[in-house]
């Protein structure tokens, strides 16, 4: 049972990775994410950055099950979600930055290179993953915090760690 205000965001989150909306996570989630990000972006799967994000994403995937998939049947539901998130990650953000690092590394190669990502580049990401237009256009402005016009590395994986796991 989601209880607390935290709990209900958490939860909130959880759709974001149920891409077929079946109910819950698995690995094909995260195949399809970066599916629709490399057709988004026009990359081919067997290139290395298309590589890059397949194995980003497996990674992503096992990161999450090691936390979330109590019961071991390689599904995570949205109760194995919400208690994963809630009760290993909030005391920790900066490890669950690290569980997704490797494929937001590969995802911002994918939209625009090693010297980070357009603003609008990153909404289109932000759309693809399953966030509002408009919300991912506001998103995306919000995370360039040095206000250069591109997004890096540091400044995803530190906001999609505090976009899971700080209450506010």
């Amino acid at each position: 049972m989601v209880t607390s205000e935290y709990e209900r965001r958490i939860a909130a989150r959880f759709a974001g990775f149920d891409q077929d909306g079946n109910g819950y996570i698995d690995r094909e989630d995260f195949m399809a994410a970066a599916k629709a990000l490399l057709a988004e972006f026009g990359t081919a799967a067997r290139s290395d950055k298309g590589q890059a994000l397949y194995v980003g994403a497996e990674a992503f995937w096992q990161g999450m099950a090691g936390i979330a998939d109590r019961d071991g049947d390689q599904r995570i539901t949205r109760e194995e979600f919400v208690n994963g998130a809630v009760k290993r990650l909030r005391d920790n953000p900066d490890r669950f930055a690290e569980i997704a690092r490797p494929f937001l590394h590969a995802a911002l190669a994918v939209a625009g290179g090693d010297a980070g990502v357009g603003v609008d580049d990153t909404s289109r990401v932000l759309r693809v993953l399953g966030v509002d237009g408009d919300l991912a256009a506001q998103a995306a402005a919000q995370l360039d915090t040095d206000g250069d016009g591109r997004i890096d590395e540091e400044e995803i994986v530190s906001a999609f760690a505090r976009y899971f796991t700080v209450p506010e």
